[in-house]
């Protein structure tokens, strides 16, 4: 008779387990990154960031990787990522499309960000001491990273376009898209490009460390500033964990600090001192630039 009992049961213990699961599932906390450079390094930095939030919201927190920029402003629009580390351009796109989404940190480079334009260093171009000297740039071969980058597309070009070049002035009257400031820099490098356009923090971190990789690059221009990265959260965390955790999830990033062994290692991998405030009016000029290249719609 138990057995009887024990087998007629098995159904609604499975279902409730399932129910459970799915209960679960959805208190996990989400979180993705526009794929800016090699997937080793994002993967080292998002897995050990989720950890520490794991640890300090009490919660399940897992990392989601994404193919390309575009895939990681999709994923947010459709609710399938909770909180994207995006660039200036992505990070206004995505929030445009989701109503109530809510900029939430930066980090401290980010207040006041640059790109570089790289050349081969065959090319012997003396390095451009104004903004019309990008003009020494045409009929060369020119890549960009992402089309959706902000520091390896968005500014270049306008920094590109106040100097007075179209795309059409380039090789073949067009550029390339790498795909990622790392691929950026291994195409100029090579020789593969005359010139590349990227994040000035990934180059910098490549002289330092990596001086193999930029043996053949010389720097020709560093533009002006603008911001650019930062920590975009949906709107419904409150809802979907418990009231007041988005201010305890921004509150965990500006926290973090180097005296601390683990938040000194996440910091390093972001290449950041610590994450601060930060809000949606200061990609007002990245909304403006994007309008202006058909970038944002």
């Amino acid at each position: 008779m138990k057995h009887i009992l024990k087998k007629l049961l098995l159904p609604f213990i499975f279902l409730s387990l399932l129910t459970n699961t799915i209960k679960a599932e959805k208190k996990v906390l989400n979180i993705g990154a526009i794929p800016d450079q090699n997937q080793e390094l994002l993967d080292r930095r998002f897995n050990l960031l989720s950890n520490e939030l794991s640890n300090q919201l009490n919660i399940k927190v897992r990392y989601v990787p994404v193919t390309n920029y575009f895939s990681a402003v999709t994923a947010f629009r459709t609710k399938n990522l909770d909180l994207v580390w995006f660039g200036g351009l992505t990070g206004v796109q995505a929030r445009l499309q989701t109503p109530n989404s809510k900029v939430i940190a930066q980090r401290d480079i980010d207040k006041k960000f640059k790109s570089v334009f790289i050349v081969n260093k065959k090319l012997k171009l003396q390095p451009a001491k104004k903004l019309t000297d990008l003009n020494n740039l045409k009929n060369l071969r020119l890549t960009f990273g992402s089309e959706n980058s902000t520091s390896g597309r968005l500014m270049p070009e306008y920094f590109l376009n106040k100097a007075g070049l179209k795309i059409s002035d380039f090789y073949g009257n067009k550029t390339g898209f790498s795909g990622s400031h790392d691929a950026t820099i291994a195409l100029v490098n090579s020789g593969a490009y005359d010139v590349g356009a990227l994040n000035k923090q990934i180059l910098d971190n490549n002289l330092i460390k990596n001086k193999n990789r930029v043996k053949n690059i010389d720097v020709f221009f560093i533009t002006p500033e603008y911001a650019d990265y930062h920590w975009l959260a949906q709107g419904n965390l409150d809802k979907k964990f418990y009231d007041g955790f988005t201010i305890k999830l921004k509150n965990t990033f500006i926290a973090l600090n180097q005296n601390n062994p683990i938040h000194k290692e996440i910091l390093y991998l972001f290449n950041a001192k610590n994450f601060i405030e930060a809000d949606a009016t200061q990609y007002q000029k990245i909304e403006a630039i994007g309008r202006k290249l058909k970038k944002i719609r």
